[in-house]
């Protein structure tokens, strides 16, 4: 696949990849280059300020001087348009400026996909008989190559039906953490809820297969194709017709302080969680990605007292978040935790991301969208009284030391989420059928003409 040069309405981010080598070509592409490891170079920088300089001071010394770092951009960057080995964004003639029109993204293959990664939802034994005849469908009339958990083949329940150990020993199996799908997977297709989604996003760090989502969960706002005839379904998208909904994630690289000798920056023991329920110390270490497809949240955990978080926004500082935490959420998120919190509803082909304070000690704190390209800071504020716990789309809980810093940005790895209509119609349907959006009884009609006219004149005079 070529990626070409492009401005696109997510940034104006290139690929170095590409095919051009015309003398204009080199000299700008060198220039764009510099131009880019000049601001590349100030925000490493940044990062060393929020560690070993004091705040106040710089900020002044910033001010007067006129030398604030510059963003990249204010769009989000662009997104890979390649999903896995075999999906990619089909071409189209709908553009302008050579910008991709998200209405006309549909999804194309450039061979056949020959794998296929199977997430069933854990602990719901209403999904057993949809996986095994899917799967069993997949393997016998597709031919595909069929990726599950390694789980799967212990679960008791499945190993009891007949037409499950016809294929049992025709499955792949990986172990999350342990086996690397990258680039071994060409679409993926998920049995369950939202979390099922979200937890298929996860596995993949990087480039995301194209996922179609089954709606045999609770809520389902994420999962927009039902089982019942699934097989001309998944047959469609094997052909190419498919609409596609790029779902932005966010990079959260979590970077701690440097450790002080004798100090011990361990987790608490008297803290409720501990590492065997999945907590992760605060050990030093060098900084971790995460990449969420929902939200990052910053809560103020088991202590009694308000969180003070210190925000950044391409290293200003905007403001002091005083409350019970912070939650920034991707567009596909912001019908999530961020909805509850009283943030409003993003389509996830909106490059943006959304800021929602939790329950904040101010009565003006409302919450607030920023650019996607941009680049968020959170730490604690030196006079907290209190840590901070952080978690990514729900996973991965965490203790926030002071002195930690927080940095979110929009990823250039989307979620190619398959529509089972189009972006549209599918989001409209999801609130309406998930969330109730705007019901409510329709107002009554005036029975005659005479009374509704009789009643404008009252109202007139």
């Amino acid at each position: 696949m070529v990626v070409h040069n492009r401005h696109t309405l997510y940034g104006s981010h290139r690929n170095l990849s590409t095919t051009s080598f015309s003398g204009d070509n080199v000299r700008r592409n060198y220039w764009m280059s510099s131009r880019e490891s000049e601001s590349s170079t100030s925000l490493t920088s940044d990062d060393e300020e929020f560690f070993g300089r004091d705040d106040d001071s710089f900020h002044r010394r910033r001010k007067r001087s006129g030398t604030w770092p510059r963003t990249r951009s204010l769009n989000a960057p662009s997104p890979i348009q390649q999903f896995g080995p075999c999906g990619r964004i089909m071409k189209n003639s709908a553009m302008v400026m050579q910008i991709q029109d998200p209405a006309f993204q549909r999804l194309t293959w450039y061979k056949p996909p020959l794998t296929v990664l199977v997430i069933k939802k854990t602990r719901d034994v209403s999904v057993l008989s949809p996986f095994v005849q899917l799967t069993q469908w997949l393997i016998i009339d597709k031919r595909m190559v069929v990726h599950v958990e390694a789980a799967i083949l212990d679960d008791k329940v499945l190993t009891s039906n007949e037409d499950f150990l016809t294929i049992r020993d025709k499955l792949q199996v990986f172990r999350e953490g342990r086996d690397d799908l990258t680039d071994k997977i060409d679409f993926i297709i998920c049995l369950g809820g939202d979390g099922t989604l979200l937890y298929a996003s996860s596995l993949f760090q990087q480039s995301v297969p194209p996922v179609m989502a089954f709606h045999l969960g609770s809520l389902g706002f994420l999962t927009p194709f039902l089982f019942d005839n699934f097989q001309e379904q998944v047959t469609n998208v094997l052909e190419g017709n498919a609409a596609l909904t790029l779902r932005s994630r966010l990079k959260c690289t979590l970077k701690r302080r440097p450790s002080v000798e004798g100090e011990n920056n361990h987790v608490r023991q008297n803290n409720p969680g501990s590492s065997a329920n999945g907590i992760i110390q605060s050990d030093g270490r060098a900084p971790k990605n995460f990449l969420v497809l929902n939200e990052v949240v910053v809560d103020r955990g088991p202590s009694p007292y308000l969180s003070n978080l210190d925000l950044f926004i391409d290293g200003k500082h905007v403001t002091v978040v005083q409350g019970d935490g912070l939650i920034v959420s991707t567009p596909t998120g912001s019908t999530a935790y961020a909805v509850a919190a009283g943030a409003s509803m993003i389509h996830p082909s909106v490059p943006a991301i959304m800021i929602t304070p939790i329950c904040p000690h101010s009565l003006s704190f409302r919450p607030i969208v920023v650019p996607a390209g941009v680049e968020l800071k959170i730490k604690i504020s030196p006079d907290s009284r209190n840590t901070a716990w952080v978690s990514f789309d729900g996973r991965n809980r965490q203790e926030l030391q002071h002195g930690d810093v927080l940095s979110v940005t929009t990823s250039i790895f989307p979620v190619p989420s398959i529509c089972a209509q189009d972006q549209i119609q599918d989001w409209f349907d999801s609130l309406a059928d998930c969330l109730q959006w705007n019901v409510r009884k329709r107002q009554k009609t005036f029975e005659s003409m005479d009374d509704s006219s009789e009643g404008y004149d009252m109202m007139d005079s």
